[in-house]
């Protein structure tokens, strides 16, 4: 069922998860979110309680400890699936993505040169 409700992810999905392949709280979450993408992605509050919810919801994580209001959580094996399959499709798309422009951007470089050229 998770499979199908979290077919793909997105970015913010994706970052919270491997985040969460080391047990934190939601603040070292966001801060660990816009650390390992760059600072590309940020994640505020409202979306990142709203996924730990979804993702707690299909045992795609699990809450470890809960101390007044502050929670922690970590990813389950479930979880490191769903995210290693994302991983590679995210790969496989890369590889289509290089195939294709290695063997079409060269035809298409040349096409472009020739039309500015007859300018």
């Amino acid at each position: 069922m998770a499979r199908e409700q979290f077919q793909t992810l997105t970015e913010p999905m994706y970052y919270i998860l491997i985040a969460l392949s080391e047990e934190c709280c939601g603040v070292d979450i966001m801060e660990k979110v816009q650390k390992i993408s760059g600072g590309r992605v940020k994640v505020g509050p409202g979306t990142l309680y709203t996924m730990l919810s979804k993702f707690e919801e299909n045992q795609i994580i699990f809450r470890t400890k809960e101390e007044g209001r502050r929670k922690s959580y970590v990813i389950t094996e479930h979880g490191r699936k769903l995210l290693q399959e994302e991983h590679e499709r995210l790969c496989i798309m890369l590889a289509d993505w290089n195939g294709y422009f290695d063997k079409n951007l060269l035809y298409y470089n040349n096409r472009q040169e020739k039309k500015e050229n007859e300018r």
